[in-house]
């Protein structure tokens, strides 16, 4: 009997047992059991709040149970014995002073990772992470983790089967990713004079013939710490182009912005996709230029770029399909078209032309609430400018997310030769 007919008979109360057994690891697949609770809401059978709250609970009582084994009995036995795994009691205090001052904002998505959410309620016990604060960031992060699996059940519907491994393998990374932000946040927090001076070091042995400014050494700082990323990433996607292993990323994201929105969703992608025309991209182009004359610092150097940045891009466009052309036809031939087609031109000039301006806005604003709002502004658009042409089926979502990673490696680029122009 596979372990999903369970839930058939028993509903509720298997989701409680083996969510509360896993959280003390006992190999059960949870995420899976989750997911098709939340098929058995979409077909009726059981209540989608109900089913979250008694997923929640069970995590939740299975977590304080493994914290409270390891307050218990993981102290002592590590005292003991930790020294073999280079766990000794010096090394224990250090861990856990850590562990209670940032460790516990990694509760919430050591869930989405395997293996890691199986320790980190005996890990929290063996620290000694105080109790309000585990339950806190443990419970809160239960809630969001059965959420998150039994509404995609309910979503994908009687696809859930086909599609739950892929999505569970883009959640992993998205979880992956946010607990590497996270300790890399607070690592930063933590060493941020360290690493901050250290910084400046190199720039001014790099910039020691130009007056700098401080502001300008942030600008460069950040702006060449997210261009490098990019690049990784671009990278990475280059190799999964050619190994073809983009078509689970295209069928999912295909797939949840069908099951999310629906016919009565197209008046508001039409909205949204204006925000990718041609019109809308000269409005920005034109505001950008008024922003310059009004705000520029350096305008000669500010309306060059501009005109390096777009019409560079469209040169820069057409050398990387030139590129991935050729190498389709000795690569992967029967792919030539998808390849050509890789990375998205619409989707490179959105965020050349939308970031360009943003960036100018951020530099020369003085008021901090200005640079928030630029910059989840410009992710919306981002976000809204993809989901309508997936929505209309006018681009597939690897060639979106190419074009902005090989646009924002372009656009970063441009900003720091800008910036080094203003030193010299």
């Amino acid at each position: 009997m596979s372990v999903t007919s369970y839930v058939d008979q028993y509903g509720y109360i298997v989701l409680l047992l083996a969510l509360l057994l896993e959280m003390i690891a006992v190999p059960l697949p949870g995420e899976v059991l989750m997911s098709y609770a939340g098929y058995m809401v979409h077909q009726g059978q059981l209540n989608w709040i109900l089913s979250i709250l008694i997923a929640a609970t069970g995590t939740s009582v299975g977590m304080t149970t493994a914290y409270f084994i390891g307050q218990r009995l993981g102290g002592p036995f590590l005292h003991k014995y930790g020294h073999f795994i280079h766990l000794g009691p010096s090394q224990l205090e250090k861990t856990s002073r850590w562990f209670n001052k940032y460790g516990n904002k990694l509760l919430i998505v050591a869930y989405f990772i395997p293996g890691v959410r199986h320790i980190t309620g005996y890990f929290s016990g063996i620290t000694k992470l105080p109790f309000r604060s585990f339950a806190t960031f443990a419970y809160s992060g239960a809630l969001i983790w059965t959420s998150t699996f039994i509404s995609l059940g309910k979503l994908l519907g009687s696809q859930w089967e086909q599609f739950h491994e892929a999505v569970k393998k883009y959640l992993v990374i998205g979880g992956i990713v946010s607990a590497g932000l996270i300790i890399a946040y607070y690592v930063f927090r933590y060493f941020h004079k360290q690493i901050f001076w250290a910084m400046m070091a190199v720039l001014r042995r790099v910039f020691m013939i130009f007056r700098s400014r401080v502001r300008a050494e942030f600008v460069i700082i950040g702006t060449t710490l997210v261009t490098l990323f990019l690049i990784v990433l671009m990278i990475t996607m280059i190799q999964n182009l050619f190994s073809e292993d983009f078509s689970d990323f295209n069928e999912v994201t295909s797939l949840i912005v069908s099951l999310l929105f629906k016919h009565h969703w197209a008046g508001v992608m039409k909205g949204m996709l204006a925000l990718s025309s041609r019109q809308a991209l000269i409005l920005v182009m034109v505001l950008t230029v008024l922003w310059i004359i009004w705000k520029g610092k350096d305008r000669t150097h500010e309306f060059l770029i501009m005109l390096l940045v777009t019409i560079g891009g469209e040169l820069y466009q057409n050398v990387l399909h030139e590129v991935f052309h050729r190498m389709s036809e000795t690569e992967i031939p029967t792919f030539s078209h998808f390849v050509f087609s890789f990375p998205s031109d619409q989707a490179m000039m959105i965020l050349i032309i939308y970031g360009y301006f943003t960036y100018l806005v951020v530099r020369h604003a003085e008021m901090f609430w200005v640079h928030t709002f630029m910059d989840v502004l410009l992710l919306a658009v981002l976000l809204f400018a993809a989901v309508s042409h997936i929505y209309f089926g006018l681009e597939i979502p690897s060639n979106i997310a190419g074009g902005y990673v090989f646009g924002g490696v372009w656009l970063g680029l441009n900003i720091l030769l800008l910036e080094i122009f203003r030193m010299i």
